[in-house]
């Protein structure tokens, strides 16, 4: 669709990725890493993904912010839980200091610019730290189930309640089956933060920034999946911005 369709030129989308060796032709080295699935989502919904490293230094993470129209919070490894007052179980993953730094300070700007942001995964895990909350870090241990993560390294699928008057719930409607692969979820929610959406063992699978242009949060995995719509929705708060 041409940007004279959609209204405009495309807003541009920061998301951000991880950093982990990684082989390409004759390279084995460390490398900035993002799944596909995020760049085609943002694409297909009519922005422009912007790839964002996790870079050492923080002082030009406001910048970076004012700079876009949108940002993707967007899964990977577990978060320090010594960011959140807490010991490592172990089965949480070994932390990656400089990304939780990095994308801590991003989530903490994007909320005071009051850009429009969509948290995946870890991402919402990363909002949530960042206001102040904390995170179940082996759920299994806390539901008594392995639903959320059934098969390590492969996408599972499960159906999640909505509430019908919340942002997602207009998106998405009052239940939706959503793609999912997450060990951790939130704890205590931090401040601002409300629940939305709940696993039927009663998880909270979105939550949402109150008083935020899009704030949204989800423990799911939609660019996984066939399902645009959040995107889509994210893409037009950033227009609007």
């Amino acid at each position: 669709m041409s940007e004279a369709t959609r209204g405009g030129p495309a807003p541009l989308i920061g998301v951000t990725a991880g950093q982990e060796p990684a082989r390409w032709g004759m390279w084995v080295r460390e490398a900035v890493l993002l799944p596909v699935p995020y760049v085609r989502s943002v694409e297909r919904a009519g922005g422009v993904p912007v790839l964002l490293p996790p870079t050492a230094s923080l002082r030009g993470v406001g910048a970076l912010v004012e700079r876009l129209d949108g940002i993707i919070l967007a899964g990977g490894a577990d978060v320090d839980p010594e960011l959140y007052g807490a010991e490592r179980h172990h089965e949480t993953d070994p932390p990656q200091p400089q990304r939780d730094r990095f994308e801590l300070a991003l989530a903490r700007a994007v909320v005071d610019a009051d850009v429009p942001f969509l948290a995946i995964c870890r991402g919402m895990q990363v909002l949530n730290v960042a206001r102040g909350g904390t995170l179940v870090q082996h759920l299994p241990e806390a539901v008594g189930h392995e639903g959320h993560a059934p098969e390590r390294g492969k996408m599972g699928s499960h159906p999640v309640r909505i509430a019908p008057n919340s942002v997602i719930g207009k998106v998405l409607g009052e239940s939706a089956d959503v793609p999912a692969l997450h060990h951790q979820a939130v704890a205590r929610l931090g401040k601002g933060l409300a629940a939305v959406a709940w696993a039927d063992d009663q998880v909270v699978e979105a939550a949402e920034l109150q008083g935020h242009r899009f704030g949204v949060a989800v423990q799911w995995h939609p660019e996984e999946g066939s399902d645009g719509r959040l995107f889509e929705a994210l893409v037009t708060a950033a227009r609007g911005r």
